[in-house]
C-alpha cells in the first residue's frame, strides 16, 4: 500500500511544480505590459507630459484668486494632452473666446490630441494658436522652433490664428534652469525667437513666470519690445512683470479652470485678441 502512495505523491509534486511554472509564465506578459510610472528615476514625469504652468504650480503654488477688475479682459484657455478630447462647445458657451493648444515639446514629442483641440476650438468660433514647451538642455533653440513650426506651430493670416508661444519655465524633469547660465538661456531663447520669426513672419509670444525669468535669465530685458508677454501667476493680481515689459498681453491666473484646462485673461477686449491674430 505504501508504494502506490509514494508514486502518487511524486506525481502530485510534478504536477504542482509544472502548475507553478505555467502560472509564472502566464504572468510574464501581464507584468511586462503594465504601464511604467515616471521615467524610472523615482517618479519623475515622463518626457512629453509637461504643460503650461506645471512648474509654476509646483514651485510657486496658488497665492489667491484673481480680484475683480473694471479692466476689460477676454477669457481664454490652454490645453495639452492632459485634457484629451475637449468639449469646445461647452467652453465657448461659458465665455471662453480664445485658446492655445500644446503642439510640441523638444524635438521628439507631438501632442496626440492636437488635431481635435486645435481644430475643435476653431470650429466653435474661437481664435486659437499653438504653443511649444521648451527643453533648453536638449536641441538648440532654432531646431526646436523648426520642429514646432513643422508640427502644428505655424501661423496664417486668417484672422483666427494667434502667433506661436514659447513656453519657457521651470524644468519638470530636472535642474530648474536646465543646467544653463543666464547668458546661455538668453541665447537659447533668442535663437528660438529668431528662427520662429524667420519661418512665420511673426514674433512669438513668451510664456513664463516672473520668478523663473529672474532666476534663469538674470531678468533679461531685451525681448519686451517685440515679443508679447504671457505671464503665469496664480494670485489675486498679475504682480511684478519680468524686465523689459511694462504690460502683459495674457495672464494665466489659474491651473484649475471651471471647465477644463488652465484659464487665462487676455489684457483687453475681443478686438484686441483679433488684432494679435492679424499681426
Amino acid at each position: 500500500m505504501r508504494r502506490p502512495i509514494a508514486v502518487a505523491s511524486r506525481h502530485s509534486r510534478r504536477l504542482l511544480v509544472s502548475g507553478v511554472l505555467l502560472a509564472s509564465q502566464s504572468l510574464l506578459p501581464v507584468l511586462s505590459a503594465a504601464p511604467a510610472s515616471g521615467d524610472g528615476t523615482g517618479g519623475a514625469p515622463v518626457r512629453g507630459t509637461a504643460h503650461m504652468g506645471m512648474g509654476v504650480l509646483a514651485h510657486e503654488g496658488v497665492q489667491g484668486r484673481p480680484a475683480d477688475t473694471r479692466t476689460t479682459q477676454t477669457e481664454g484657455v490652454d490645453v495639452s494632452s492632459h485634457q484629451g478630447n475637449v468639449a469646445w462647445p461647452t467652453l465657448w458657451s461659458s465665455g471662453v473666446k480664445w485658446a492655445y493648444v500644446k503642439a510640441t515639446e523638444g524635438t521628439s514629442y507631438r501632442n496626440p490630441y492636437h488635431a481635435q483641440q486645435y481644430g475643435g476650438s476653431y470650429d466653435v468660433g474661437m481664435i486659437r494658436g499653438a504653443y511649444h514647451f521648451a527643453i533648453p538642455d536638449g536641441a538648440g533653440g532654432a531646431a526646436q522652433a523648426d520642429y514646432f513650426v513643422d508640427h502644428g506651430g505655424g501661423w496664417s493670416k486668417d484672422g483666427r490664428t494667434l502667433p506661436g508661444v514659447l513656453d519657457i519655465e521651470y524644468n519638470p524633469y530636472g535642474d530648474t534652469c536646465y543646467g544653463r547660465t543666464a547668458s546661455q538661456m538668453v541665447g537659447w531663447i533668442r535663437d528660438f525667437l529668431d528662427r520662429y520669426r524667420e519661418r512665420t513672419g511673426r514674433h512669438a509670444v513668451i510664456y513664463t513666470s516672473t520668478n523663473w525669468w529672474k532666476q534663469c535669465t538674470g531678468d533679461y530685458s531685451g525681448f519686451g519690445a517685440a515679443n508679447p508677454l504671457w505671464v503665469a501667476r496664480y494670485a489675486s493680481t498679475v504682480g511684478p512683470l519680468p524686465a523689459g515689459w511694462d504690460q502683459h498681453t495674457m495672464w494665466q491666473y489659474t491651473s484649475s479652470g471651471p471647465t477644463v484646462g488652465d484659464h487665462n485673461k487676455f489684457n483687453g477686449a475681443l478686438d484686441r485678441v483679433e488684432e494679435l491674430a492679424n499681426g
